[in-house]
C-alpha cells in the first residue's frame, strides 16, 4: 500500500503533513490546528500519531488543540522535551515503528535546533525535513553550529536519490534568487527556477522534491562543486567551510 501524502498549507508559509499508511494516519507537525482539522475532515480520517521535528512555535501552536480533539500520541525528539508540549514518547535515533510503506526511522539533523530531527519513510520513498534540508536551501543556524548543519544535511543528502522531501516551509522561489547567486552557470537550476516560479504564480506549492533534485541544483548540497568554490574563491577550502560560507551569505542575502 503506497503512502499517501497531504501537503497542508499552515499560517502564512508553513506546512504541516498528513501521512496515509497501512498502519493508519500520522501528522507531521503542526503549525496550527485548524486547516490540519479540515484536511482530515475533507478525507475522513482519524489521525493516531503526531510526530514533531522540532520546538519551535511554528511547528507545534497546533499540538494540544489536535491532541484534545483526536486524542493521538504525540512524539518528539528526546533532546528537546523540555521545550516541547507534553510528549507521549521522547524520541531518538534508532526508534523505529511501523509497518510497510509507514515505516519510520526518526533521524537527528541538529543545526537549525540542537534536536530537530527529520523522518525518514524508507519504504515509502518520502523524508520529512521540516528546517533542516528545505527546497533549494537549508534552515538557519540558531541553535547548532554550522559544522553540525553541513553533517546533517549530509547525512540526508546521503539517502536514495528517489526520495521525495517534504520540507517545512514555502521558501523555495526565494530559495532559487540567492542559488542563482552562487551557482548562476547550473543549466538545472535555471531550469527549476522557472518551474518554481511558474508553479508559485500558480499558487502551487514547491516545498516537495525529489532529493535527486535537491542534489543537482541545492547549493548547500553542493558544497564540492568547482564552479561554487570558483564564485566564491575558495578552491582549496573544505567542504564544510564552502557550506558556512554559503549560509553567511544567505543569511546576509
Amino acid at each position: 500500500m503506497p503512502l499517501e501524502i497531504l501537503t497542508v498549507p499552515c499560517l502564512s508559509d508553513n506546512y504541516a503533513y498528513v501521512v496515509k499508511g497501512p498502519d493508519g494516519v500520522c501528522l507531521i507537525d503542526a503549525p496550527e490546528a485548524g486547516p490540519i482539522i479540515a484536511a482530515l475532515e475533507q478525507k475522513g480520517w482519524t489521525p493516531g500519531v503526531l510526530m514533531i521535528t522540532h520546538h519551535h512555535n511554528d511547528h507545534v501552536g497546533g499540538v494540544e488543540d489536535l491532541r484534545e480533539k483526536y486524542g493521538l500520541k504525540v512524539m518528539g525528539p528526546k533532546a528537546e522535551e523540555a521545550k516541547l508540549p507534553p510528549l507521549d514518547m521522547a524520541l531518538t535515533e534508532g526508534m523505529n515503528g511501523g509497518e510497510g510503506e509507514g515505516y519510520t526511522e526518526p533521524l537527528d539533523v541538529p543545526g537549525h535546533t540542537l534536536g530537530h530531527m527529520a523522518f525518514h519513510f524508507p519504504n515509502g520513498g518520502a523524508l520529512f525535513t521540516a528546517d533542516s534540508l528545505m527546497a533549494l536551501g537549508c534552515g538557519r543556524v540558531f541553535e547548532g553550529t554550522m559544522e553540525q548543519m553541513h553533517d546533517s544535511l549530509q547525512k540526508l543528502a546521503a539517502l536514495p536519490p528517489e526520495t521525495m522531501v517534504y520540507s517545512g516551509h514555502e521558501y523555495t522561489l526565494g530559495n532559487a534568487k540567492f542559488a542563482l547567486t552562487i551557482d548562476p552557470e547550473n543549466t538545472a537550476l535555471q531550469e527549476r527556477v522557472k518551474k518554481v516560479a511558474t508553479l508559485r504564480e500558480a499558487g502551487e506549492p514547491t516545498a516537495q522534491v525529489t532529493l535527486a533534485e535537491e542534489l543537482a541544483t541545492n547549493p548547500f548540497l553542493r558544497c564540492g562543486d568547482a564552479g561554487i568554490r570558483a564564485t566564491l574563491a575558495m578552491e582549496n577550502a573544505s567542504d564544510a567551510e564552502v557550506f558556512a560560507e554559503i549560509r553567511r551569505r544567505k543569511d546576509a542575502f
